[in-house]
C-alpha cells in the first residue's frame, strides 16, 4: 500500500512526468518503474524469506540448524559472482533479453528448491536463483537509465528503491507464515506466479537496448576475481557448513586470496580491466569499500542468527521470529530522515565512527538475551539495531561513491555493489563458523549449552564490527564533508 501511494503521489507523479513524451510513451515508461521495481522486490524478498524457515528446512532434510547457513551464503556470494559482468552483458545481449532470461532463471531456480530433498541439492539451487537474482537490479537500473532523461533519474531511482525496503520489512513475516500454514516450499513457489507476469510484462514493456560498440570483456580479470571471492567465502564457510578439515580450509584460504593478488596484478597492466587500480587513489573510495567490507561483516550475520536464538532458545515459532524483525525494517525506514541533517552537520568521519561502534555494542548486547526476557527487550533491541544500521549503510555507501567523477562512475559503483554482496557472503560464513566454533566448545546437547554459544558468537560479531570503527577514523575533515545530494535517497543495498 506504501509503494502504490508513492507512485500516485503528486511528487513523484509531477517528478516522472516527461512532457516531451505523449502519454501512451509515459504509460509505458510508468511500466517500466513498476516492472523493475517488481524484479528488486522479488530479489530482496527472497534473500531475507527464508532466514526464518531455517529450522524448518534442517527439519525436514535432516540436518542441524545451525549448519544451514550455506543456503544464504551460496545466494550473495552467487551475486557477488555476477554483478560485475552484468553490464557486459545486458550491453552485448540486450537489456530485455537479459532481463526476461533473469527472471526466468530466478523462477527455475525458486522451483529448484522447493523440490530439493537434501542440502547439497538446496544449496544448488540456490547458486541458480542467484544467477537470475544477481541480473535484477543492474540490468533492471541500467534500463531506466536509458529510458529516462537525467533530470527526472533520480525520482525513477527513489521509486524502484523503495522495494529495497519492502522486501526485508516482510520478508522474515511472511517467511515465519508460510513455515506454520503450510511448508517452507511455498517460500520459493510464492515467485513463480510473480515471475510469469513479469516475465511477459518484459517482452512488452522493456526496451531491448544495445551498445553498437562493445568493449572487449576482461575475461582473466574476471575469472581471478570470481575464483578469489568463492575460495575466500567457502573457506569460511567450511569452517561449519561443507565440512572441510583445517586444512582444506587453509588451502581454500591461500587460493582465494592468491586468486585476488593475481587480479590486482593483472588489472595494473590492462587496458580496460574490471575494477581499475585508479580507483583506489580516492581516498574516499577506498575507506568506504574497506568500511562497508569490514563493518558488514559483522552486522551481515544479524539476519541468520537473530531468528535461529529465538526459536532454537527462546520458544519462539517461525511466525513469531519472523514478526520480531519488523522492528529492524521499521526503524531502518524511519531512521532515514534524520541521515542527511546528521550527516551535514557533523561530517562523515564522526558519524561513522560514532556509529560503527554502536552497531558493534548493539550487536555484543544479544549476549545477554535470556529465555525469560520480555518480548519487548528483545523488540527495542532489534529496534535500535535496525535504525543504527540503516544509518550505517546510508553513510557508508554515500561516502564510497561521492567524490567519484564520471568515467570511474560506473566502475566503483559496480566495486561497491559487488563488495556489498561479498560482505554479506563473508559475514553469513563467519557468523556460522563462530557459532560452530562455540558449539563444539560448549556443547550443543542441552537448551543452555546451545544458548552459552550464542551469545559468546554475538560477542565475537560485535567486537568484530567494533574494530572497524578505526578505518572510518582515517578520514581527514575536508573527506568528512558531505556531497551536496539528498543523502535519504543513497543505495542502501
Amino acid at each position: 500500500m506504501v509503494w502504490f501511494r508513492l507512485l500516485h503521489s503528486t511528487k513523484y507523479h509531477d517528478a516522472m512526468k516527461i512532457p516531451s513524451v505523449n502519454a501512451k510513451e509515459q504509460t509505458e515508461l510508468n511500466a517500466l518503474l513498476w516492472l523493475v521495481a517488481c524484479g528488486f522486490f522479488m530479489q530482496t524478498l527472497d534473500a531475507t524469506i527464508v532466514n526464518t524457515a531455517l529450522p524448518a528446512m534442517a527439519r525436514t532434510l535432516g540436518e542441524s540448524p545451525l549448519r544451514m547457513q550455506s543456503v544464504v551464503v551460496a545466494y550473495s556470494l552467487t551475486m557477488a559472482m555476477l554483478i560485475p559482468a552484468s553490464g557486459w552483458i545486458a550491453d552485448r545481449f540486450g537489456t530485455r533479453r537479459v532481463y526476461v532470461s533473469a527472471i526466468s532463471l530466478f523462477v527455475f531456480g525458486s522451483v529448484l528448491c522447493a523440490a530439493s530433498h537434501s542440502l547439497t541439492q538446496l544449496v544448488a539451487s540456490r547458486v541458480v536463483q542467484g544467477l537470475g537474482g544477481a541480473l535484477l537490479l543492474p540490468v533492471g537500473r541500467l534500463s531506466v537509465l536509458r529510458s529516462f532523461p537525467r533530470s527526472h533519474f533520480l525520482a525513477a531511482m527513489s521509486f524502484v528503491a523503495v522495494p529495497g525496503l519492502i522486501g526485508p520489512l516482510i520478508g522474515p513475516t511472511l517467511g515465519g507464515w508460510l513455515v506454520e500454514v503450510a511448508s517452507w516450499h511455498w517460500i520459493f513457489l510464492i515467485n513463480v506466479p510473480v515471475g510469469v507476469i513479469g516475465a511477459v510484462a518484459t517482452l512488452i514493456y522493456m526496451p531491448d537496448s544495445t551498445l553498437e560498440r562493445m568493449v572487449r570483456f576482461d575475461t582473466v580479470g574476471y575469472v581471478l576475481m570470481a575464483l578469489g571471492m568463492v575460495f575466500v567465502s567457502l573457506s569460511l564457510d567450511g569452517l561449519s557448513g561443507i565440512g572441510l578439515d583445517h586444512a582444506g580450509v587453509l588451502i581454500m584460504l591461500i587460493f582465494g586470496l592468491a586468486s585476488i593478488t593475481a587480479y590486482w596484478l593483472h588489472a595494473a597492466r590492462h587496458d580496460a580491466p574490471l575494477f581499475s587500480p585508479h580507483l583506489f587513489s580516492i581516498p574516499t573510495l577506498s575507506i568506504g569499500l574497506l568500511g562497508n567490507l569490514f563493518s558488514r561483516l559483522g552486522s551481515s550475520c544479524m539476519p541468520l542468527l537473530v531468528p535461529l536464538l529465538l526459536q532454537l532458545c527462546m520458544g519462539y515459532s517461525p511466525f513469531r521470529a519472523g514478526m520480531m524483525m519488523l522492528p529492524v525494517a521499521l526503524a531502518g525506514i524511519t531512521v532515514k530522515r534524520l541521515v542527511t541533517t546528521l550527516i551535514t552537520r557533523v561530517g562523515y568521519r564522526s558519524v561513522l565512527v560514532v556509529n560503527t561502534i554502536l552497531v558493534g555494542l548493539i550487536m555484543a548486547s544479544f549476549a545477554l538475551a535470556t529465555p525469560g526476557q520480555a518480548w519487548w527487550v528483545h523488540a527495542v533491541q532489534l529496534g535500535c539495531f535496525g535504525a543504527v544500521n540503516s544509518l550505517q549503510f546510508t553513510a557508508m555507501n554515500t561516502l564510497t561513491l561521492k567524490d567519484l567523477d564520471p568515467v570511474h562512475a560506473s566502475s566503483g559503483n559496480g566495486l561497491l555493489s559487488m563488495a556489498q554482496m561479498l560482505a554479506i557472503s563473508m559475514g553469513v560464513a563467519t557468523g556460522g563458523g563462530v557459532l560452530a566454533a562455540f558449539t563444539g566448545l560448549f556443547g550443543s546437547g542441552t537448551a543452555a549449552q546451545t544458548l552459552a554459544a550464542f551469545h559468546a558468537t554475538f560477542a565475537c560479531m560485535g567486537l568484530i564490527t567494533l574494530a572497524s570503527a578505526v578505518i572510518f577514523w582515517q578520514l581527514t575533515p575536508m573527506e568528512s564533508m558531505a556531497p551536496g545530494v539528498n543523502l535519504a535517497d543513497a543505495a542502501d543495498h
